[in-house]
């Protein structure tokens, strides 16, 4: 059978990176109409699809979170981050002689698709393309399973933390809510990856605007 898997998340400065596998277990059961890149569809549409990918008994669903402390591990690198969410949640539903389709998180993707099936382990087939949600539909649903798991990620970290944005380095309300909490408790927000760029500029603003109260 075929498994498509994909992952959401990678670039933000807050919250986990998530990937996610899909698998139709049962020969002609085809995906839900309208399934395409998560990028494409609008959230409601998005949280629909996923919800009846869920709920559909021939479809099996594997998910993987990689945390912000995992990501900013100074051994670890996003792609081999990447690597072993894939594979995290391909082994979750992958049977021996499946046929797997990831979506290429590395410039080089034949190489990305070696690393994930020797991370997989079980014996399986897998074929890594860039833009793969945008050319097969089980690789889209994954795209979407996993950006819907990513945004509920994100939902609680507003309903714990107040406004935080999309959690992206280029949303101010991100940056906004990045330096707020430093200035109110000296310290990143434990959701952060510490390890970005953007994390840095915060505590230097922190620190510069500390010392201009002297």
């Amino acid at each position: 059978m075929d498994i498509g898997a994909d992952e959401a998340g990678k670039g933000p400065v807050l919250g986990p990176m998530v990937a996610a596998a899909v698998r139709v277990r049962v020969p002609g059961v085809t995906l839900p109409d309208g399934i395409d890149d998560s990028k494409r569809l609008s959230p409601a549409r998005r949280a629909d699809m996923a919800d009846r990918l869920r709920d559909d008994p021939a479809v099996d669903i594997g998910v993987a979170t990689v945390e912000p402390a995992r990501i900013d591990a100074p051994e670890t690198d996003m792609n081999g981050m990447t690597v072993a969410a894939q594979a995290e949640a391909i082994r979750a539903v992958a049977v021996d002689d499946d046929a797997v389709t990831v979506d290429a998180g590395d410039v080089d993707a034949d190489r990305f698709g070696r690393r994930v099936r020797e991370a997989i382990g079980a014996t399986v087939t897998v074929r890594a393309e860039h833009r793969a949600d945008e050319r097969y539909p089980h690789v889209a649903a994954a795209s979407v399973v996993a950006k819907v798991e990513r945004d509920t990620r994100v939902e609680a970290l507003a309903e714990r933390y107040g406004e935080v944005g999309s959690g992206y380095p280029s949303d101010e309300r991100t940056r906004t809510f990045l330096a707020e909490y430093v200035r109110d408790n000296g310290e990143l927000p434990p959701c952060a990856r510490r390890s970005w760029a953007t994390c840095d500029d915060v505590l230097a603003a922190a620190e510069q605007s500390s010392l201009s109260e002297f």
